[in-house]
């Protein structure tokens, strides 16, 4: 249960956030932070970003306020994430390419990993549990990166990236709730009153934009939540709990490798891309992917302890489903498809005019 103490931090949390990014908002442009429309952009008009400057600001300030001894008791955790927050200031400020951002979530991966949150098996089948073994902190490693990366690819959109991390935060306090965990009521607290906060001014038409420092800071964050609430659910109903992201990574990916380009490469063919481009409309598209979230979300918390290969088969008929869904290419086909048709009925109009001549 949240006590009245950090309920009454939660609310000044959320003031405190707000106006601090009001400010941050008007120095961003002297700093040199802000985001210049391009080709891949939704809005058009130069905008402030680095807001996650604040975010990590405010949580790291808040945590060790709320319950010092609680922070130092995951000293090891917090060092971890401050170095992924680092390394999105660095990258708002400087930009970084791809692979030195991986080093630097690799090694805050090793530090949580080595501190015991490990992700040791991948559940149990056929009356089997499946050890990961000394592949333990590997797969972990893996697993964290690549979460951490699809949250942050999800900051596409206003209100996206921050929205769809409100879902899972909340559904990971739930967890803590019911199972009185100080760590997964702590942290998602705190950073849900941020996240408040911070949409204020980031929703449609945002004024300011949270950039890579907090992305890759909730990313970080949501990872290390998920592998500390794999000890009340199983493996497999968390990927349930963060579903858009996983999805997402895992469609975007398979779609460039089969066109034979890097999974690394920037493209619009993300499921916000996808659907934006269905009804230019931005709060259309994040509230519906929001509300997707939220669905996985309530799927997650009936299944937490639901069979495995239920949860699995369950997983990747939604993965199926999704990639044909979310398919670019169906669009394409539509228009080259009316095109022919239109051609044949042109071509067909001239033979009778012929004929009738």
């Amino acid at each position: 249960m949240i006590d009245g103490k950090l309920l009454i931090y939660s609310i000044m949390i959320v003031a405190v956030t707000f106006y601090l990014i009001k400010y941050f908002i008007t120095i961003a442009p002297k700093l040199g932070l802000v985001d210049i429309p391009n080709e891949r952009s939704s809005h058009k008009r130069v905008t402030p970003r680095g807001a996650g400057v604040v975010i990590g600001f405010v949580f790291f300030i808040s945590i060790f306020l709320i319950d010092a001894g609680f922070a130092l008791e995951h000293l090891n955790a917090l060092v971890a994430i401050f170095i992924v927050y680092l390394c999105g200031i660095i990258d708002d400020q400087k930009g970084l390419s791809s692979k030195v951002k991986f080093l630097f979530i690799i090694v805050s991966s090793i530090i949580i990993s080595l501190d015991g949150y490990v992700i040791s098996n991948i559940g149990t089948f056929l009356g089997h549990d499946i050890e990961l073994s000394f592949l333990a902190i590997p797969f972990t490693i893996f697993a964290v990166v690549g979460l951490t990366n699809g949250l942050n690819l999800t900051d596409g959109l206003d209100g996206l990236a921050g929205g769809i991390s409100a879902v899972i935060l909340a559904t990971i306090l739930i967890v803590g709730i019911q199972n009185d965990d100080k760590t997964l009521i702590i942290i998602p607290t705190i950073v849900l009153s941020i996240l408040a906060g911070f949409l204020l001014l980031n929703w449609n038409p945002a004024k300011v934009f949270m950039g890579d420092s907090g992305s890759l800071f909730l990313g970080f964050t949501i990872s290390f939540l998920a592998i500390k609430a794999l000890s009340y659910v199983t493996p497999t109903a968390a990927l349930f709990l963060v579903a858009i992201p996983v999805l997402d990574t895992m469609i975007v990916i398979r779609r460039r490798l089969q066109r034979g380009k890097s999974p690394f490469s920037a493209d619009k063919n993300h499921m916000h891309h996808i659907l934006y481009k269905m009804k230019r409309n931005v709060k259309f598209t994040v509230s519906t992917i929001i509300m997707i979230q939220g669905v996985f979300a309530l799927i997650f918390l009936q299944i937490i302890n639901s069979s495995d290969i239920l949860n699995v088969i369950l997983f990747l008929l939604l993965y199926l489903i999704f990639f044909n869904l979310f398919d670019p290419r169906t669009r394409r086909r539509h228009k080259k498809k009316k095109k022919k048709e239109e051609a044949k009925e042109v071509t067909y109009v001239e033979l009778l005019k012929r004929k009738n001549a």
